[in-house]
Order: C-alpha cells, then sequence, then structure tokens
C-alpha cells in the first residue's frame, strides 16, 4: 500500500495556495487568536495639519502585529448600503455617498468629503459588525477603531461620519431575533470622555438597547442627550474618583438591565496626557477601567465587542501606550473566556 505523505503548511504557505477570501476565513477562525478588525487607515488622507490624529490607527496596528502575535489582524469589509440603513436615514447615506451633504453638515463631521473617507467610515462599521458577530460566538473580539458615537440617525459629527455601534447593535439584533421570543439585549458602554450623544438619540425610545455614558460633563458635545444612564464627571477627575464612579454605573446597569452583548467603547481620551480630554487618568487607572469592564462582562458571561473610540494624545505615543494596555487587557479576558474561567 502506498504510504501517504503528510504535509504541514504554515499560513503564509497556504495564502499561496487558496483565494484570499477562503485565507482570511482561516485566519477568522484560528482558535489560538483573538480577533482584531480594521479599516485600512491609508484610504482617507487629510490635509496637513488637520487636528485627527489619523496616523494613530497605523501605528496601533503595527505595534499590536510586532508584541502581541496572539492577536488575529483582519482588513474589515466594508458596511452595505442596507446594513447602514438599519440606522442611518436613506437621504443621509446617499448624500454621504455622492458628496452631497451641505457645507456645514460636512464641516460638522470634521472630515473634508472624499471617497477615502466614505470607504474607510464603511469599513469601520463594517469593524464593529465583525467583532459583534465574533464575540457572539468566541466571548470577545474588537475594531481597531470605531467607536463613532457623534453620528445621529440623519447627520454626523465629531469626526463620525457613520454610528458604528448603532449599526452593529441592531444587525446583531436582527440576526438574533427570528430565533427568540424577544430582541438580543444590548448595553453600550461608552467611556469616552466624550458623550456618546448620537448613539443615546438613537436608541432613546428602544427598550431593547441599555445606553450607560461616563464622560467629561463640561466637554464636547455641549448639547448632549439622554442615555439610559448618563454619568458626568468633573475636569481633573482622577483615577480614584472615576473608578469609583465606574464601579457605580455598573452596578446601576447590573440593576436595570439584563444584556446579552455589550459593546465597550474604550476610548483612550480619559487619560491625563490627551489634549482634548480634561480628565487626569492615568496609564494605570486606565488600566483598572478596561479591566473592571472585562471582568463584569466575563463573570457574567456576556460577549463584549469592543471599540476604540476616541484618543488625541498631546504624544500620540501615549494614546497608543493606552491602546495596547487596552488590548492587552482584552486579550486576558478573551484567554480566560476560553478556558471558561
Amino acid at each position: 500500500m502506498q504510504q501517504i505523505r503528510r504535509v504541514f503548511l504554515n499560513p503564509f504557505d497556504l495564502a499561496q495556495i487558496l483565494s484570499f477570501r477562503a485565507f482570511r476565513g482561516f485566519c477568522q477562525h484560528n482558535p489560538w487568536q483573538m480577533k482584531l478588525f480594521y479599516a485600512a487607515t491609508h484610504i482617507q488622507t487629510l490635509p496637513a495639519g488637520h487636528r485627527f490624529p489619523m496616523g494613530k490607527y497605523e501605528l496601533l496596528r503595527q505595534k499590536l502585529a510586532v508584541e502581541m502575535p496572539q492577536l488575529g489582524l483582519l482588513l474589515a469589509d466594508p458596511a452595505s448600503e442596507g446594513e447602514l440603513a438599519l440606522v442611518h436615514t436613506p437621504l443621509y447615506i446617499e448624500a454621504v455617498f455622492q458628496g452631497s451633504l451641505p457645507p456645514a453638515a460636512q464641516r460638522e463631521i470634521g472630515f473634508p468629503w472624499s471617497e477615502g473617507m466614505v470607504e474607510r467610515a464603511r469599513r469601520s462599521v463594517g469593524a464593529t459588525i465583525s467583532a459583534a458577530r465574533l464575540a457572539m460566538k468566541e466571548g470577545i473580539a474588537a475594531n481597531l477603531a470605531g467607536g463613532t458615537h457623534h453620528a445621529y440617525a440623519d447627520k454626523g459629527g465629531g469626526f463620525c461620519v457613520f454610528n458604528d455601534v448603532a449599526v452593529a447593535a441592531r444587525l446583531m439584533q436582527a440576526e438574533w431575533s427570528p430565533h427568540q421570543r424577544r430582541p438580543l439585549q444590548v448595553a453600550v458602554m461608552d467611556l469616552d470622555v466624550h458623550q456618546g450623544n448620537g448613539t443615546a438619540s438613537i436608541f432613546a425610545n428602544d427598550s431593547s438597547v441599555f445606553t450607560l455614558s461616563l464622560h467629561g460633563e463640561k466637554n464636547f458635545p455641549f448639547r448632549k442627550e439622554p442615555s439610559d444612564l448618563d454619568v458626568g464627571l468633573p475636569d481633573g477627575c482622577t483615577d480614584e474618583p472615576y473608578l469609583a464612579a465606574l464601579h457605580q454605573a455598573l452596578q446601576t446597569l447590573q440593576d436595570r438591565f439584563d444584556p446579552q452583548l455589550v459593546i465597550y467603547l474604550a476610548g483612550a481620551d480619559p487619560h491625563e496626557g490627551d489634549r482634548l480630554g480634561r480628565l487626569n487618568l492615568s496609564f494605570e487607572g486606565m488600566k483598572e477601567r478596561d479591566r473592571c469592564v472585562l471582568a463584569w462582562a466575563q463573570a457574567r458571561r456576556i460577549p463584549l465587542a469592543m471599540a476604540m473610540a476616541g484618543g488625541y494624545g498631546k504624544q500620540i505615543e501615549d494614546t497608543v501606550e493606552v491602546q495596547m494596555n487596552t488590548f492587552a487587557q482584552a486579550l486576558a479576558a478573551w484567554q480566560g473566556w476560553q478556558n471558561h474561567v
């Protein structure tokens, strides 16, 4: 009998044999890696001197690839028009796609219109969709960007074109509902330093989504929308009062809602080195914030999808360090989830 020779191929060999889509499917189902989805940042070019730190995403992705090989980095598919329409009005979607927003509406977003802006915005939503879908299966997954919580159903704002969190929540509910008696119960834990006004507005009359925002009370947006739970913090808030407020907020959430999915906006902008944050959390305080949220969800076996939201460090390296620490905490929680800890 002819002996069968077994050949073992590494992922780079497989990439030469399989189609890109099949190879990405192989990576996505690699059980030894926590999955992170990203949008290619080079597709949106900003004018010189623009205040939005677009370069942070590529710096973060490169650093994660080198220092945390236990994380699988996957390019996200763009959200479709139909997926966006679960939240956004057809007129707004069309205006964004065609570049026909009024100048004032484009200025409110904060980016000049370009095809690259549209593509990146769609992929950012797609990354949170993919993270939420995979979190439902594997416990934790993340978007390397996202957290575009200032986008309303009919307009953008504050560097947010489409609301990735709202679209992902609605789509997960749509995929869940045919098999269940009630909609998927989703908790949005928004710990960006700026209140999630767009998300709060979208879910204002929806009892199936609980919106929690822990933010700077005097910071942008200056006209806030009521969330299910708003915790406004004073300028200069440090680690101890911040973490006390977070623990109380988590207890209130537990008392009032029973989530089946958490979408966590892990903004880096509460850090003391952020130029737009106005709070004073240390690196250790930010680590503890992330640990508290991840441990809360893990202890209750609630799937968690994470988006990175804001981060505008005076030194961009500080923002990247905060986010690296967030992913280290998330990886530890993911490993505990896989081991049923």
